[in-house]
This record gives structure tokens, sequence and C-alpha cells, in this order.
């Protein structure tokens, strides 16, 4: 029976960080465990190309939320299914979030978690580009840069977005005032730069680190009243690998609290529904969701610029995989987002509330090709919502979908938000000099203009911003998930230690943060003594009723022992 200090379960964003930190003292033996596999297919590190792969289930896990609205419509949520998880397919937009965000967690009673703490962990893996400051680090394992030839269309909108009052600035996580500029993002040199690519591959070759990828979490193990194991599931066959000291949960804010349902921790009333026998009933696992809902406005163009003539023909096509291969430029290494701002809705806010992020293209529909016919797309997300969702299982099979709701909208704030996101997108295209470059909306449409028909664009047209958070959330009362060491209430040995910890939405886009609270776990993990933490809540008898299917062993042991050079070769 194989035995590690850790088990890292998801080898996603904060996975990758961790199991980097934790495996830096050669002391300490860690497993990452991983159900997707290496990053294979060539679009995984051209910036403009993950998206083509969200229909591939090799790469992507594609969840479905249940019916929303009156229409009774689904919406599709993808994640990474891969080494990197969601950072090797998502739109590398590097947004740290607002120092607020983080000093708010320590306010409500979690320890550690203010600006001070979290700026010390970006710093500590940033290598931006632009150069080091007393915010920005420089020289950590991950690239961070802005495109070095930005569209014309970009540089316009950003001199209309000044005319608003946004400052222009080169590096957009220096300040949290309103401001625009090219959109900071994880790629170097035209590629892109995954969590996997940035903190796995490089210590891959210690001894002390093992990825096993392609093997699925089932559930995980007890004994009496401490996390001791994951049994997982690699070709078929089930078994179990155990810690010494902890195992940690990484798997996001899907996954997390998807196999504590399954292991026998969440809603008394899901796990029945389910038929999961209970371990520990804990009311809030998977619930308290938060997402960013993304609200989309799209243009037609009066003349033939942006980037749809570069890739919605073969010819551009073409010209635009030449100049990508000859230089890493144009717009194949370009982030989702050419131009990122960050705005007040209204004059009586005390801080920003509004993001958007805009690109010199648009799509076909949903999902659809580019367009041949010029446009720009711009999305904006309500940065602080307060309406909550939950996802929870229906079954006890790990395979069976996920059921995810997540109430968009459903609070007053987030409704009057919405509202003013929408108008101050409208706003900045109607500005000299970007204005003289529109022909007409597509969406919502210039019809669309009294604020009951602004929020049913917004649900109907708009679409998830990948941000869930909040579902093993962080704070000091029972109820809370995890404390703020990232224990699990009523569990000996067992954190989380992603973003399904956060009781509170970040100001943006939310896999900078993700790294940073890893980075931040893994400090207070070390810092542990090696022995059972103390935490509050009751400790569970066991319950040994479950049946078990797990394989010995000694029968599969050579496909782990090889799992590291097969992972990451």
């Amino acid at each position: 029976m194989a035995t590690f200090d850790y088990l890292v379960v998801g080898a996603g964003t904060a996975g990758c960080v961790l199991a980097n930190r934790l495996s830096a003292d050669p002391r300490n033996r860690v497993l990452l465990i991983e159900a997707g596999g290496r990053a294979r297919s060539p679009y995984l590190r051209v910036p403009k190309l993950g998206s083509r792969l969200f229909g591939d289930p090799r790469y992507i896990w594609q969840h479905q939320t249940i019916p929303l609205g009156p229409h009774g419509t689904t919406e599709f949520w993808p994640r990474g299914k891969v080494l990197g998880g969601s950072s090797s397919v998502n739109g590398m937009v590097y947004n740290r979030g607002q120092k607020a965000d983080f000093d708010e967690l320590e306010k409500l009673g979690n320890r550690g978690w203010g600006w001070d703490n979290i700026l010390a962990a970006y710093r500590s893996f940033e290598h931006n580009t632009i150069g080091q400051s007393s915010t920005r680090g420089f020289g950590g394992e991950l690239a961070i840069s802005v495109v070095r030839d930005p569209d014309p269309l970009a540089l316009t909108t950003i001199a209309a977005g000044t005319r608003l009052g946004m400052r222009p600035l080169g590096d957009l996580n220096e300040t949290d005032e309103p401001r625009i500029g090219l959109s900071p993002a994880t790629i170097h040199n035209g590629r892109r730069v995954s969590a996997a690519t940035a903190f796995l591959d490089p210590v891959r070759a210690r001894p002390n680190l093992q990825v096993l990828t392609g093997a699925t979490a089932e559930r995980l193990e007890f004994t009496r009243g401490r996390a001791t194991g994951v049994v997982i599931r690699i070709d078929g066959l089930s078994t179990v690998v155990r810690a010494n000291r902890e195992v940690i949960l990484t798997l996001g804010a899907l996954g997390s609290p998807k196999l504590l349902q399954l292991s026998g921790i969440g809603p008394s009333e899901v796990l029945a529904d389910a038929g999961v026998p209970r371990y520990l009933a804990r009311s809030n696992v998977g619930r308290r969701m938060r997402d960013h809902r993304t609200l989309v406005n799209t243009y037609r163009l009066n003349r033939n610029i942006g980037h749809n003539r570069h890739l919605a023909t073969t010819c551009g096509k073409v010209r635009s995989t030449i100049r990508y291969a000859a230089g890493g430029r144009g717009p194949l290494a370009a982030p989702t987002g050419d131009v990122l701002a960050f705005f007040k809705t209204g004059p009586d806010q005390s801080r920003v509330d509004g993001q958007m992020l805009v690109t010199a293209l648009t799509l076909a529909g949903a999902g659809g090709s580019v367009e041949r016919l010029p446009g720009l797309s711009c999305m904006g997300e309500i940065l602080r919502p307060t309406s909550e969702g939950a996802v929870w299982i229906s079954s006890p099979d790990p395979d069976h979908p996920l059921m995810i709701d997540p109430n968009y909208l459903a609070t007053a704030h987030d409704r009057t938000t919405a509202i003013g996101v929408l108008r101050t997108m409208r706003e900045v295209f109607q500005q000299s000099p970007i204005a003289d470059l529109i022909a007409t909306e597509l969406t919502p449409g210039p019809d669309t203009q009294c604020d009951d028909e602004l929020l049913h664009a917004a649900m109907t047209q708009g679409l998830t911003g990948f941000h869930a958070i909040g579902t093993c959330g962080m704070g000091p009362d029972d109820d809370d998930i995890v404390d703020d060491q990232l224990r699990v209430r009523g569990i000996d040995g067992l954190r989380v230690a992603d973003l399904s910890i956060m009781p509170i939405m970040v100001s943006g886009n939310t896999n900078a943060p993700a790294m940073a609270m890893a980075a931040r776990a893994a400090d207070l993990i070390l810092d542990t003594p090696v022995r059972a933490g103390h935490h509050r809540g009751h400790r569970p008898a066991i319950d040994n009723s479950r049946p078990s299917n797990r394989t010995p062993w000694t029968s599969w042991s050579p496909a782990l022992n090889g799992a590291r050079s097969v992972a990451t070769m």
C-alpha cells in the first residue's frame, strides 16, 4: 500500500502550486492526484486556441447547470481536466483582486488572510515582465505580460475609456482605482503559461514528488475521525493511497464539495437523496456558492478592422499562423480580452464594482465560429455578487453529473449592479474615438433600454464567468466548513486549499487569487507540527457500513511507481 506524507487531490491551479511548495522540502513525500492527463494538445499552448477544446471530454469536465430562469435553459460550465486544470484552458487574464477583498476576509475572522499576507504570496511567485516594484513580483515562477503588438482597436478602446475617468495604466494590478489598459495575462513569448508549466514542470524531477494522472478520486477514507487516505480509480480498478500527515483537496469550487459529499460529509438531505452513508453532517458543504455573471455587449464595426479578418477566413488563418510561428505575435498570441477595465457603476460607490473585458472579435452565436464581418465583444462582470447558489451530488457514483444551481441575480444588489455594468459598457462605446468605429450594437441591441429589458438580456444572453467560489467556505463559526488554517471542522488531517474556501467574491478574475491562496496555504501547512490538529466541532463516530471494492495495492503498484515519468515527460 502506497503511503505519502501529503496527498494533494486535484492538479489544477491550486494543486500545482501546493505540490510545488510542499515538495520543496525533500523530507516531504507528496503525491499529486489528477483525473485528467497531460497537456498534449497544441491548442493548450497557443493562447487563442484553448477554448477550441471545450467540447473535448479528454481535456474538459463538461458540467451543465440545472434549468435556469423561466425558459428553463441550462448553461455549460467547462472546467479543465488536465494537468494545470482550468489554467490550461482559461482566458489567461491575470487579475489579483482588490486589497479590500482580502482585508475583508480578515475582518470576517480569518486571521492571516489580509492583504499584506496575500501580497507577499503574490510577489513570491510572480515574474512580471513590466519589472519589479513595491507591489509587483519579479523573478518568480509565473510569467505575466501584456501583448507586444496590441491591435489598434484596443488602443482606441483605452482612449475612449479615459474619457469616462478611467486611468490608463501599463500595470492594471498597480492600484484599485477606476482604470483601463491592456490585459495582463499569463503568457510568455506568445505561449500560455498554465499552473502546470509554471509550478509543476520545473520540479517534476524531485524524487519526493509523484504525479499520478488518469486517477479519479472516488471518496476519502477516515480512521477514528481522521482523513487517512483517498480511494482512487485507475483504468476501472479502485484502490487506496494513504497520507501520514494530511489530505488536501484542491479540486476547485465544484470538485472539492463533490468529493466531500461522496465521502459522506455534507447536508444530510443531500447525502440521503444521493444514497451516500452519512459520516459527518455539514449543511454548508456545496452551498454559499458565488459566481460572476458575465454580461455581454457586442458591436458591428463600420470598417474591416480587428481580429475577425485574421481568424475567420482561410487566408487570414494562414497569415496569423505564420505570424505566430515566426515570432509569437498576432491575434493567436493574445489572451481572451485585449483590454481590461475597472469602473464604478455610480458615483455613490465607495470602490470599483464593475469590470469589463474587450476583445476585437465576435463569434457567430455562443461558442460559434469567428464572424467574417468585423466586430468587437465586451464582457462585463458584477465584481462582488451577493447571490448564492449551490452544487450537490445526486448519486454515489463519482461519474454521475454534478447538480449546479448558480442562482444568478437573486439579490437586489446584483440586479442593480448588473444594470449599472451594462449601461457603463454602453457608455464607453459612445465615446470618441471608439464611437467613430461603431456601426451598430448587436447585443443586447438598441431596442433593449429599460431596466427589465437589460436584466432579461443579462440572463438570456449572458454566461458564467467561470469564477465559482465559496462552496467550502472559510470562517470562524461552527457552520463554516474550514477554519482560517483551512482545516475541515470535525475531521483531523483534512484541508481544502482552493477557491471553494472563499466566503466572499474577489473583485475580478480568479486564477491569480487561486495561486496566491494556495501559496498561502502551503505556508500554513508547513508551519503545522506533524501531529493531529485540534479542531472545533465534534469528532464523528466511524461508520463501517460502507462497502469496499478496493483492489489490493500490490496488484497495480507499478502504475504508480512510473506515474511521475509518464505524467510529466
